[in-house]
């Protein structure tokens, strides 16, 4: 089946948060894009109810696409950490609560991970990044960056759990990195360069 082209124009970003909209804006503004987020435009966020970060990010951007008329672009990605059986995972802003916090998020991985006694402290991060047109199509790409888990956290110039995470051959944490040379190396640029391949040639 063909993959369906994207038309630059106006796309909306199926998020509320303001670090990946401004990754997403990034990575799509110099290709024509005009990205607009969810939280601009005072869409709702739907409850996120698959069991797979694709399939979670699909059922985002759907309901952008038919709540505006426009594509919609949304991302679902975590932290999966391989002695937690690929917990937080989906589940990973939750795992911050409301309001998000991440610092507790992070305490809450190294806490599980000194109740296991664990010595294995590989981890990645996952990104899916699904586009949905207002018709219902959809296609979704999948990006990944495995590293492991420092502590205590470094860094203050990402999101999430960046300043835990420092991807193989780095020595330092996402946190700590410039951020352009995140983004080039991010799971989000992962995904978003097999989305450029396939959608924007």
């Amino acid at each position: 089946m063909d993959v369906r082209q994207l038309e630059p124009g106006r796309l909306v970003a199926a998020t509320h948060n303001a670090g990946k909209v401004r990754e997403l804006k990034d990575l799509f503004e110099p290709y024509g894009f005009v990205v607009v987020s969810a939280m601009d435009l005072g869409l709702d966020e739907p409850e996120e109810t698959e069991t797979s970060f694709a399939g979670n990010a699909i059922l985002k951007a759907r309901a952008a696409a038919e709540a505006t008329g426009a594509p919609a672009l949304s991302d679902d990605s975590g932290l999966t950490v391989a002695a937690l059986g690929g917990q937080p995972g989906i589940y990973s802003a939750r795992w911050a609560g409301e309001p998000r916090d991440f610092s507790h998020a992070m305490e809450k991985v190294e806490h599980e991970l000194g109740q296991i006694g664990a010595a294995d402290r590989s981890a990645a991060f996952v990104c899916a990044l699904a586009v949905v047109w207002p018709d219902g199509h959809a296609e979704v790409f999948e990006g990944k960056v495995d590293g492991e888990l420092t502590w205590p956290p470094r860094g203050d110039r990402g999101f999430g759990y960046d300043p835990i995470f420092i991807a193989h051959g780095e020595s330092e944490t996402f946190g700590e990195m410039d951020p352009a040379r995140k983004h080039a190396m991010s799971h989000r640029a992962v995904a978003f360069a097999r989305l450029k391949a396939a959608l924007l040639s």
